[in-house]
């Protein structure tokens, strides 16, 4: 729209200082003339300037006013339409309910009416949900506002729940801001909010949780009770009354290493805005406190301190070891208070403080009368019972001292012959190198050790040993558990057997101690160690028949590992909802099949395979944005403040109230009852400029010397 505007305007043909200079000049040639007084009779003085002053001030006066060269100036302009800027929130917290409905309800009918508006462009820009940043209201802002001039922004407009966490303090907007908010004030939000929550506890040791339980926008005297439900592990819940705004513990229970899920929900509220924040996950890794090793060490050996540098390597073991360098049958006459060792805690250990150990580790340990076969039950049952026994032979393990003689043989997962002969038909020494079995290569214990042979999908043979040679070993019949690895001939060499709720590993040789010593290469003698001893301590990393999930990054993955042959069953989900999906896990080799799916819900997910349960714990995936669900103008009140804007309600029910749209100018108000403002800037731009001379030097000259004459003669009387 073009507009023609006029005015006068001046073009010195001088300096400005100069002009100044010379106004002041002519100020001073003309005060003698103006101050003058003339006395009367009676002496009274009188005010009487001289005759042609005023002509001569006439005659200064046009003289500067034609230095000043006044012109008529008329510009033709071209306006520019204002610019308001409508922010559309569609974040998750105004995605509940009716919101979606009455923001897009809103939005078309304030476009419809911005059109109907002269002068006026309405630009619309959406938020989208943040993920776990929450709404990011006030940068989608700044990013829209970047490309409109400042000079024509009009004002800006949010459809919004007011549940905006990024803005920044204080706020910084030159145009009016309003915020329309869908629904209703006086909104009520129940929520639970977990105060402490311990990431790892102690396996047998319970922790404690620390949780609130809040009704947000509640009358502050309003006092009540909530029931809380608690559910372990998918376990059967429990059901605890809390009051509402008061913290309240809950003792949870460690029972096993690895994660424990917690999930807290707290009853519905009637009237609340939604449910979808009254539950809240916990996600617990259990993890062995110091753990107790009990090493008894036989004969004394060149390997004999291969076991005890591993262990005290270890900063969470707690290791006792006993080295029996005396048996009963030995006699060499020594006076006893001459010997400095000390007598070998038979009944303490086995009977008293058995079961306070993780693990029993018996190094080419002979049984020569030292542990009568009630110990050797005691072991037995300790097993049974949950206990870890580790076994490294010997040739003893073939002669009349074998513990495959005792009552602890009912318990071990390989014997070796018996018969006439059968000790040195048992003992093996020749060169040999450890190999892995078909079925060590899936087992956790022995899967991808460095230097290992390797297998391909049908069972074949891909790649050699690449290790340092073995040169001894017993040959033993495996009657139980999974041997993993192989020594010549196909003899096993390491046995790995679940005894009731316990484990057992035998290791059918005395010279892994050679890989320490880097012997022909050496060999992955710590890595191998390590595995053994916290496979027996069932560590949640080593189980070779499993079923784990986990979620990351809004993707649930379950892992099932299995050493069963064959494809893996179908793993059925089950959703926090309750609603029920069945997937073909996918073969990654090694024994395990995956299951990949997005969860997205916040809550328990459940993992089965017809044997095992596996639990995740899914958190909300926008935390802030559901830590509470009103429709609230508060977090976005200093800004309306700072601007001059207004808050409007859109209702509760039905079509939304819009209010309705005006133009404000520069400096009034901008939002009143029904209705907001949006700012007049009257940006333009100039597209033409016609300078007529209001005083040309042909009339300028003329005039200056008539008036400058005039004073002369005046003056000449």
């Amino acid at each position: 729209m073009n507009q023609a505007l006029a005015g006068i305007d001046f073009a010195p043909v001088i300096p400005m200082w100069l002009l100044a200079g010379l106004g002041v000049l002519a100020a001073l040639a003309l005060l003698p003339a103006l101050l003058r007084w003339q006395a009367e009779a009676g002496g009274a003085r009188r005010w009487s300037p001289a005759r042609g002053a005023w002509f001569r001030a006439l005659a200064f006066a046009a003289l500067l006013l034609a230095l000043a060269n006044p012109r008529l100036v008329e510009e033709t302009r071209a306006t520019r339409p204002d610019i308001a800027l409508l922010v559309v929130d569609r974040s998750d917290s105004a995605g509940l309910n009716a919101r979606p409905a009455q923001i897009t309800a809103a939005r078309d009918e304030i476009e419809a009416r911005a059109r109907r508006l002269p002068d006026l462009e309405l630009r619309t820009v959406e938020v989208p949900e943040g993920g776990n940043q929450g709404t990011q209201l006030y940068t989608a802002m700044e990013r829209a506002l970047a490309d409109i001039p400042r000079a024509r922004l009009a004002g800006v407009m949010a459809l919004s729940d007011g549940q905006v966490h990024d803005l920044p303090a204080p706020p910084a907007l030159d145009a009016p801001f309003h915020l329309l908010l869908p629904g209703a004030e006086g909104e009520v939000d129940r929520r639970i909010r977990i105060i402490e929550a311990p990431g790892f506890g102690i396996v047998g040791r319970p922790v404690e949780l620390r949780v609130v339980v809040e009704d947000l926008g509640a009358p502050a005297n309003e006092a009540g009770a909530a029931r809380l439900t608690i559910r372990r592990d998918g376990q059967p819940p429990r059901v605890e009354s809390v009051p509402v705004g008061r913290e309240h513990r809950i003792s949870v229970p460690i029972e096993r290493g690895g994660p424990t899920v917690v999930e807290i929900t707290a009853e519905t509220r009637p009237g609340e805005v939604s449910d979808l924040n009254n539950r809240s996950v916990v996600a617990i890794n259990g993890v062995r406190d110091r753990l107790r090793v009990l090493l008894v060490s036989g004969e004394p050996h060149a390997g004999q301190r291969t076991w005890r540098r591993l262990l005290k390597a270890d900063p969470n073991v707690d290791l006792v070891h006993f080295t029996i360098l005396r048996p009963p049958e030995k006699d060499d006459l020594t006076p006893l208070h001459e010997l400095a060792l000390i007598a070998f805690p038979v009944r303490e250990l086995f009977q008293v403080k058995l079961r306070e150990f993780d693990l029993i580790i018996f190094d080419r340990f002979g049984n020569r009368g030292l542990l009568p076969p009630i110990y050797l039950r005691n072991i037995a049952d300790y097993v049974r019972d949950g206990g870890a026994l580790l076994l490294s032979v010997g040739p003893e393990f073939a002669g009349p001292t074998s513990l495959a003689s005792t009552p602890l043989g009912q318990i071990l997962p390989a014997r070796p012959p018996t018969g006439m002969g059968a000790a040195q038909a048992a003992l093996l020494e020749q060169p040999f190198r450890p190999t892995v079995t078909e079925l060590g290569a899936r087992h956790p214990v022995t899967e991808n050790l460095p230097g290992a042979n390797s297998f391909a999908p049908d069972g074949s043979a891909v790649a050699d040993a690449t290790w340092g040679r073995w040169y001894r070993a017993l040959r033993a019949d495996a009657r139980a558990g999974s041997t993993v690895m192989q020594g010549p001939g196909g003899a096993p060499l390491m046995v790995l057997d679940r005894v009731g709720e316990g484990r057992v590993a035998l290791v059918l040789s005395d010279h892994i101690w050679l890989w320490s010593r880097g012997h022909d290469g050496g060999g992955p003698q710590q890595e191998l160690l390590r595995r053994i001893a916290h496979w027996t301590m069932k560590e949640p990393e080593l189980e070779e028949e499993d079923l784990t999930a986990r979620i990351e990054h809004g993707t649930l993955t379950v892992v099932r590992r299995s050493l069963e042959p064959g494809a893996a069953p179908e793993i059925t989900i089950t959703a926090p909802g309750g609603s029920l999906s069945r997937h073909a896990p996918a073969q990654r080799g090694a024994g395990r099949a995956v299951v990949e799916m997005p969860a997205m819900q916040a809550g328990v997910w459940q993992a089965g395979d017809g044997r095992r349960t596996a639990f995740a714990a899914a958190d909300a995936p926008n935390p802030m944005e559901v830590a509470d669900l009103r429709a609230d103008a508060a977090p976005l009140r200093p800004l309306v403040a700072a601007t001059g804007g207004g808050v409007r309600w859109l209702g509760a029910e039905g079509v939304p109230v819009v209010p309705e749209l005006r133009r404000v100018g520069l400096g009034r108000d901008a939002q009143g009852p029904g209705w907001v403002g949006l700012r007049r800037n009257g940006d333009h731009t100039v597209t033409g400029i016609t300078a007529l001379p209001l005083l040309p030097p042909w009339l300028a000259l003329p005039l200056v010397l008539g008036l400058a004459l005039l004073a002369w003669r005046r003056e000449g009387r």
